[in-house]
């Protein structure tokens, strides 16, 4: 995938969820809580402090992230 998001941004790939439960029941997709955990496919080049100095963001592609459950906006790029 050739995309780079721009600024601070960041883009992530949602990590597929299990679909049985403990106790062997499968649960629907529509049921299904979305997981909060991704990881991290490109990252923005920059960011801009409190003083609106150019800074490096302290993630990089690969890295493990925790996000908020009504957070970002979701997007197709390549069918996914």
């Amino acid at each position: 995938m050739k995309f780079r998001p721009l600024h601070d941004r960041v883009v992530i790939h949602r990590v597929t969820s299990l679909e049985k439960s403990a106790g062997r029941i499968i649960i629907p997709d529509t049921v299904q809580e979305k997981p909060m955990e991704d990881v991290v496919i490109a990252v923005g080049s920059r960011a801009r402090n409190e003083e609106g100095a150019v800074v490096a963001l302290d993630l990089a592609a690969g890295d493990r992230v925790l996000f908020g459950k009504w957070s970002g906006t979701e997007v197709k790029i390549d069918g996914e």
